[in-house]
Parts: structure tokens; sequence; C-alpha cells
């Protein structure tokens, strides 16, 4: 090593014939992983991306083993499930009450990022992602429910959401080394959006926006009559949007005489509910629908609106021993609710 003095300048020169220290580790870990392949395949693969080349490798066995299942308590998992799911606190476990035995858990989930709302237009990747996300997180929580059922509205947007989900849960048991039996997904007809009366009949409100379009366009262009009155009543509800307002806030706090009210939203909601408990007892349900139906859920829960769900957001519905409580979780709010009878719900007729 020599030092070399130009004015005030010094300058340094070292003349080093080994790699850095981080060039010989990664080449280190490569010749242990291809301890037999030649130098030039070694390059080439420098240049395939790390997951392409662990994918090639599962596909055709030549990658590493699949490490040993960890067993803890009749249990058996992979070392990043435990890592995943490891507490760095030290809690006692709690003492259970009788009435703390849950009986069934529903989480309702609204869908992921959607293309838009004036068609029946499905996800985003990036709304395929948050819902992928969501269902892998699921996926670490399956000690107090091993059965799962998935079910959805009958929409592009919720049932691309569930199928999301279920291949994100899939993956999760995959990479955790779990096993569990997940029904669906499912699409029921309890769990569709608010319905907005029209001529033709009851349409959800973006079925309903289709037909407000190319009438209010065609009424515009004749410049004849007065609006039908459940046109006026979405024209309202969308010039609400449009002006930056919220229309939920809207529907939930104002009458409207053509749109299905909140309080039938959550009636019909629990009608579902309690079927696919029927169904499938002892399950979790993966329920995912629409934002306008689980805020009308959550306000008829907590006594005041919680505000609008984000995307892949839940509500979290837990069913207390002897089916007649239970607890609803959403934002950091628990409630305690009591689950309605089916044959004492209300039925309006209309008229």
């Amino acid at each position: 090593m020599t030092a070399t003095d130009e004015g005030n300048a010094t300058f340094r020169r070292t003349d080093r014939t080994d790699a850095p220290l981080y060039l010989s580790r990664y080449t280190a870990r490569t010749h242990r992983a291809n301890p037999g392949r030649p130098d030039a395949d070694q390059a080439q693969d420098a240049d395939t991306p790390l997951y392409l080349r662990r994918f090639r490798e599962r596909q055709d066995g030549s990658g590493p083993a699949r490490p040993a299942l960890l067993e803890v308590d009749g249990e058996r998992f992979a070392q990043q499930y435990a890592e995943a799911t490891r507490s760095h606190e030290i809690i006692p476990e709690p003492a259970q009450r009788e009435t703390d035995d849950y009986v069934a858990e529903i989480r309702i989930i609204r869908h992921g990022i959607t293309q838009g709302y004036s068609t029946d237009a499905g996800l985003t990747p990036m709304g395929g992602w948050q819902a992928h996300q969501r269902g892998h997180a699921l996926s670490k929580t399956l000690r107090a429910w091993p059965n799962m059922r998935i079910i959805c509205a009958d929409t592009n947007r919720a049932r691309q959401t569930a199928e999301q989900i279920h291949r994100g849960l899939l993956d999760g048991l995959d990479q955790f080394g779990r096993d569990a039996k997940i029904e669906g997904p499912t699409a029921i007809p309890e769990l569709r959006n608010f319905q907005v009366w029209t001529p033709d009949g009851p349409r959800d409100i973006t079925a309903a926006f289709r037909q407000y379009q190319a009438l209010m366009e065609k009424l515009e262009r004749m410049s004849v009559g007065d609006r039908p009155r459940w046109l006026v009543e979405i024209d309202r509800f969308y010039r609400t949007q449009l002006g930056g307002q919220d229309p939920i806030q809207t529907w939930l706090t104002i009458p409207l005489m053509y749109f299905e009210s909140p309080q039938a939203c959550v009636r019909r909601f629990w009608k579902g509910f309690l079927r696919i408990m029927e169904e499938s007892p002892g399950s979790r349900i993966i329920a995912a629908t629409h934002s306008g139906p689980i805020r009308a859920f959550a306000t008829w829960a907590h006594g005041y609106d919680p505000g609008e769900p984000h995307n892949v957001e839940e509500v979290i519905v837990r069913i207390r021993k002897g089916g007649r409580t239970a607890l609803v979780g959403y934002r950091n709010r628990v409630t305690e609710v009591n689950i309605p009878d089916p044959d004492d719900m209300p039925v309006w007729d209309g008229a």
C-alpha cells in the first residue's frame, strides 16, 4: 500500500487480489446450491430472476428438499409459520369463560379495488393482489377454525375477490405446511348489493346505473316530460357522489322510496349467515361483498356510522355458544349484539 501527497490532498491506492466479502459469500452460496454445475450454467442462472429459478427447481424436483415440519402439541407446521405467528410478549393463557366459546366466525370482507362501478367490472391487478394477501393472512389464523367456507355476492368484483382469497389461503397453507378444509367460493343471493326498484324489477345499484344513464341521455336529448321518480332518486344518489360527497351516507340517513333500506340489507345478511351456519357448522365463514351493506351492518351493530370500509377491510362477527348473541368487531370497536331470529324479522310488503 502506498500513499502520495499532492498538495493538500491524499490519494490511497490498494492492490488486492481477493474478492470483496459480499461477493465471496455470494459465490460460496452459488457453489453450495449447484456444486456440480459448470460455471457457464451458473453465469446463465445469474441472469434469471431468483423467483423464476426457484419455480423451475420446484417443477423439475432439483430444488432443495422441503424442510421437516415442526410438531408442537400435536400440530405440525413449517418453521415459517412459527416465525409468522410468534408473539414477542410473554402472555399468560387467559381464563376463558363458557360464554367465550364461539361456535362460528364470520368475516365480512369488502371486495378489492375494482376497474369501475359504472359496469359489472372485475378487479384491477392491485385489487387481486389485495384479496390474495387477505387470504394469505387468514392462513396464519387456523388454530381455532381449521374449516372454512368462502361465499360471495354474485358480481364480478366480489366473485374475483373470493377466488383470490381462496388462492391466497391455499398458497399460505402450502407455505406453512398446514392443512384445512376449505369449501367454495360460492355466490349466494343474500350477499348481493343494495337494490334499486326499476320498471324491469329490482336491480343492484350498479345494474340500475346503466339503465339510469341510458334513460337520462334519452330524456335530456328529447327534453320532454317529467322524470320517473325512481330515476330522480338515482340521479340524486349519483350527483352526491359526483359532487365529492358520500352517497352511502345519503342512503343510510335519508329515506329513499325506491332503494332497498339499510335495515333490509342487515336482515338479509343475517338470513344468509344463519343458513350457511346450519349447512357448515363449526366453520369460519369468509363473505366477500360490497361496502354499502357492510357499512349498514356495522352501523346497526355499533349504533353509529363508523365510516366506509376500505378495500378488503373486514367486519368480524363471532357467534357465541348457544347462538343467541355475537360480538361484532370493526375498526377497534367491539359490540355485543343479539342475533335476530329469522322467523321474527319483519317483512315489509312494499305497499
